[in-house]
């Protein structure tokens, strides 16, 4: 079974915002493969079904995301999934808006939600999809990845996440390795 798992924070103020693009993805994808988050468990949302006749999980974890890893442990351990068939989708600030940039492991690079998922599965290596937000200087890093995006990011929000749901729906059937040379 493949784990998708979109990073994001639950409540109506964090619709559409910038640390919300995992949510968002995941959304995304579900529309794409005909699968509903319909089902609760662990904390999360999540919902099931194939692809070329590979089982595939999308979940939302319902904690804030920098708690994403205890709902993500849980599904880990309950679903017997191997780290190596998990992406977790996520923004990323020293990416520029809307460059997508896959890896296979590594650091958090200072991504709370990326810490808590290492820490809770004591290990770095699970795969990684990460959308870029860029930075503004001018606002302090927490209050600008839970700000909404403008009107002149929305052209390559809604690009990036599309982009995003076509990577994601690739990793269901391709090795990791041919998923980044396609990709990156």
């Amino acid at each position: 079974m493949k784990l998708i798992v979109g990073l994001g924070n639950v409540g109506s103020e964090y619709t559409n915002t910038r640390h919300n693009l995992g949510f968002m993805v995941i959304d995304k994808l579900a529309s794409k493969l005909s699968i509903k988050l319909d089902k609760k468990k662990f904390g999360g949302i999540y919902g099931i079904g194939f692809l070329n006749q590979q089982k595939i999980m999308l979940l939302k974890p319902l904690l804030y995301v920098n708690l994403s890893g205890q709902v993500i442990r849980k599904f880990v351990d309950y679903f017997q999934i191997t780290y190596n068939q998990i992406l977790v989708i996520n923004d990323d600030l020293d990416l520029n808006m809307g460059v997508i940039k896959l890896k296979q492991q590594g650091g958090s690079g200072g991504h709370k939600g990326l810490e808590n998922i290492e820490c809770c599965l004591k290990t770095k290596e699970y795969q990684r999809l990460k959308i870029g937000i860029g930075k503004n200087k001018n606002i302090e890093a927490s209050k600008y990845v839970t700000g909404k995006f403008t009107e002149e990011e929305e052209p390559s929000l809604l690009e990036a996440v599309d982009k995003a749901s076509k990577i994601a729906k690739d990793f269901c059937v391709m090795n990791f390795i041919d998923l980044m040379n396609k990709y990156n």
